[in-house]
């Protein structure tokens, strides 16, 4: 898809970031809810990349990807102004649901690691798993999992 951001690197999907005063608290520092808002676009562009627009999806196959559960380590802090990329891996990858491991660095380093578990859910009524389409599934596989 022409309008997705970023490349694939080493068999992770790499997001640019750059800090904005909006994304820090008043010492100049990343805020650090603000961390889990880099992990979700990086996570949508890798989508973008494969083809598949959220939206679209929802629109199309009624389904939509929620996150389940999200640990997040935080070793050092990102800062205004600086540049950073979100890397994204898909670590498992089941029926209705995938695991990505996804780090924020600031060139070599590692400031921020999340591993993010997102569930494929219906859009309508109690939202319950579904399937991640075959489509979505084989291309994941294709140009993010090892196996």
């Amino acid at each position: 898809m022409t309008d997705a951001v970023g490349q694939v690197r080493d068999g992770a999907h790499v997001f640019p970031v750059r800090v904005y005063y909006e994304d820090t608290d008043a010492g100049g520092v990343v805020y650090h809810a603000n961390y889990l808002k880099f992990a979700e676009r990086a996570r949508t562009d890798l989508l973008r990349f494969l083809g598949v627009e959220q939206s679209r999806l929802a629109a199309d196959d009624a389904v939509v990807f929620a996150v389940r559960r999200c640990i997040v380590d935080f070793f050092k802090p990102a800062r205004l102004d600086d540049d950073l990329e979100v890397r994204s891996r898909i670590t498992g990858l089941r029926g209705a649901s995938l695991e990505t491991e996804q780090s924020v660095c600031r060139g070599p380093e590692e400031l921020v690691r999340l591993s993010v578990q997102v569930a494929c859910v219906k859009q309508t009524g109690a939202g319950g798993p579904v399937r991640i389409p075959a489509a979505i599934r084989a291309s994941l596989k294709t140009h993010f999992c090892e196996n």
